[in-house]
């Protein structure tokens, strides 16, 4: 018969949720028995991780920073919208950096665990799960992992390459955001390029829709991107591949207390999730210092409300999707469009991106969510 392990935090998941709130957690040395479950090494989960940062933000980073731009831009077939900010910068993190830095950090009562959890249950307020085969019980876990995705449903889905190129890259100090001249026949399809320096260089061909397609699709349309741009491969470092679910996320059965991702931290409309997750395991590590375990909410409702309403114009109108993205792009500065994707823009900010849209599907959009939400 196994023993019962007891400890007073379970973090399930040791992503960039479960192991920023262990590192928060570690630094302010409670007296608190914590441990994080992950089965896999940080080099394992090796991915592309984009924000725009501040400059403190950079520098609280800087141990996983890949690349980081002043000018992005947005492409289309009759256009280029160039934005430059003042305030943030476009910043790639790599996760194994990330996540690697982190779990060195932990000390005192927090630890790692290499291991997968099992039979996850809660009752008589505690929570119960197995370990290769152990018991543990704890008095609070946090879930990080990924909540199931819905069949059908609008996802960003993905294929990388990381390269290095035979000739320097022209304008390598801006990052392509989206550009749109590619097949849009199966959805909305864009690459995205990102220059760590004039010969490394980050691409990847990215889809918003509800099916995801065979890899060769995604490599052959890098393929042609590099042929038309004219960059020649010396070397192919990784190939990285992901989905980013643009749903709010499903409860999950174990009725923990989720957090980042699983909680809803995943920008509806964009898939950005790397500041929300930060804000909301900061405002969490302050809480359980105060002794207040419950997990704050990673974005506000009027956000989803309008990620909803954006998405759901996207799922109605696919052929609109990439005017959509150009007229943001073209209403806002550098750093309004920063706030806007961030998901802390201005009243004025949403103003302009509001009065830049067509109004006839947003206006049926917003009804059917309001419908659908009664």
């Amino acid at each position: 018969m196994s023993t019962v392990t007891n400890i007073d935090i379970g973090i399930i998941g040791g992503g960039s949720a479960g192991i920023t709130l262990a590192s928060k957690l570690s630094a302010h040395q409670l007296n608190k028995h914590t441990v994080v479950f992950e089965p896999k090494t940080p080099e394992q989960r090796e991915c592309c991780w984009s924000l725009w940062a501040t400059s403190e933000q950079r520098e609280q980073f800087k141990h996983a920073i890949l690349g980081s731009w002043k000018k992005w831009r947005l492409i289309d077939e009759s256009k280029e919208v160039l934005l430059k900010s003042h305030d943030y910068q476009y910043t790639c993190l790599s996760s194994a950096k990330y996540l690697r830095h982190n779990e060195e950090s932990l000390a005192g009562k927090v630890s790692l665990q290499r291991t997968s959890v099992d039979n996850l249950t809660f009752s008589s307020e505690l929570h119960r799960f197995e370990v290769a085969g152990n018991q543990y019980c704890a008095k609070e876990v946090f879930d990080s992992r990924p909540s199931p995705v819905l069949e059908g449903s609008l996802q960003q889905h993905f294929l990388g390459w990381e390269i290095r190129t035979k000739h320097p890259i022209l304008d390598a100090d801006t990052a392509t955001l989206m550009d749109f001249r590619v097949d849009q026949s199966k959805g909305l399809h864009f690459i995205y390029a990102l220059p760590f320096s004039s010969n490394h260089l980050f691409i990847e061909s990215t889809m918003i829709s509800n099916k995801i397609e065979a890899k060769e699709w995604y490599r052959d349309a890098i393929t042609e991107w590099l042929t038309r741009e004219g960059i020649e491969i010396r070397e192919q470092l990784r190939e990285e591949v992901g989905v980013i679910p643009m749903q709010e996320p499903q409860k999950n059965i174990s009725r923990a207390p989720t957090i980042g991702g699983a909680s809803g931290a995943v920008r509806l409309s964009s898939g950005y999730a790397f500041t929300a997750i930060q804000t909301q395991m900061t405002k969490l590590t302050e809480g359980i210092v105060k002794g207040n375990y419950k997990v704050p909410a990673a974005t506000s409702s009027h956000l989803n409300f309008m990620d909803r309403v954006f998405n759901d114009v996207l799922i109605s109108n696919p052929r609109l999707g990439v005017d959509l993205f150009m007229r943001t792009a073209g209403a806002l500065k550098g750093d309004q469009f920063a706030h806007f994707m961030l998901g802390s823009a201005s009243l004025t900010g949403w103003l302009k991106v509001i009065n830049a849209m067509p109004k006839w599907p947003f206006i049926k959009a917003v009804w059917r969510q309001v419908l659908s939400h009664d």
